[in-house]
């Protein structure tokens, strides 16, 4: 018990450093898209899981519908209440655990995460919990990071420099595999849908892109802040390689590609 409370606060701690929201505005369309996919109708109950500042939530409240948003990390949902009220969005914002949702079960008409939850440690009780707050014949829909391409190679070097996961940790990334998503929801929905997307970054200059994600990314500067100068610029070092050699374009300029799914699950 006390492990996994210690891993919740690194993760809240984490979460709270770089420029989530520089990156989130890159990861917006993708929420709307889900949202529209979703087929939310004016008066649906949803709630966004692991909102970070609320890209989903927004695009649903848009669609008419009544959202309720959480985060685990404390700046995270201050970063989402500030955002919705400015734009004078009624959505409302709670601190919570993916783990373990603060709500009766079968309350909402659409459950979503988007590039969220799938970062929880216990997948399987995530799958429980989101399925859970969902009412019958509701929809759980989420988008999940894929293994391949630019993030998917990032994280596991990163993962390598790092300490050693707890035995039995998932990578989040398997959330973004058809097979693993059927597993994790057999005998929770009546029906899924999986559809395969890519997402893509885009710079001036591989400068331009380092500087972008040494700033923004809350894994990477959690990193950069436990490492001294040297194990900082052989990081940096190996992150312009792996942009160099995924990069999609030529003539300077940078474009990483990464894949995800969006998946629309039907409670049975």
């Amino acid at each position: 018990m006390a492990d996994n409370a210690n891993m919740k606060d690194a993760i809240r701690w984490m979460w709270s450093l770089g420029d989530y929201g520089a990156i989130a505005s890159h990861l917006e369309p993708h929420a709307i898209e889900l949202a529209q996919r979703s087929r939310l109708q004016a008066g649906s109950e949803v709630l966004d899981v692991a909102a970070g500042n609320g890209n989903f939530a927004i695009a649903a409240a848009g669609l008419g519908a009544t959202v309720v948003a959480t985060d685990l990390t404390p700046s995270m949902v201050e970063l989402g209440r500030a955002r919705t009220g400015a734009l004078g969005l009624a959505i409302e914002w709670r601190e919570a655990d993916a783990e373990q949702l603060p709500f009766p079960d079968e309350r909402f008409d659409v459950v979503a995460s988007v590039f969220g939850a799938m970062f929880a440690p216990d997948p399987e009780r995530v799958a429980s919990e989101l399925f859970r707050v969902t009412k019958r014949g509701g929809l759980v829909a989420m988008a999940n990071y894929g293994p391949k391409g630019f993030l998917g190679r990032f994280t596991a070097m990163l993962a390598e420099r790092g300490p050693a996961p707890p035995p039995g940790m998932h990578s989040p990334f398997e959330w973004g595999v058809t097979d693993e998503v059927h597993r994790r929801f057999k005998g929770l929905t009546s029906s899924i849908e999986i559809y395969p997307q890519a997402l893509t970054f885009e710079f001036e200059s591989l400068d331009a892109g380092w500087e972008f994600w040494e700033r923004a990314n809350p894994p990477l500067r959690a990193m950069l802040s436990m490492v001294d100068a040297e194990q900082a610029a052989s990081i940096a070092e190996d992150c312009k390689k792996l942009m160099a050699e995924l990069n999609q374009v030529s003539g300077g300029g940078l474009t990483l590609e990464s894949d995800y799914l969006q998946v629309l699950a039907r409670k049975a």
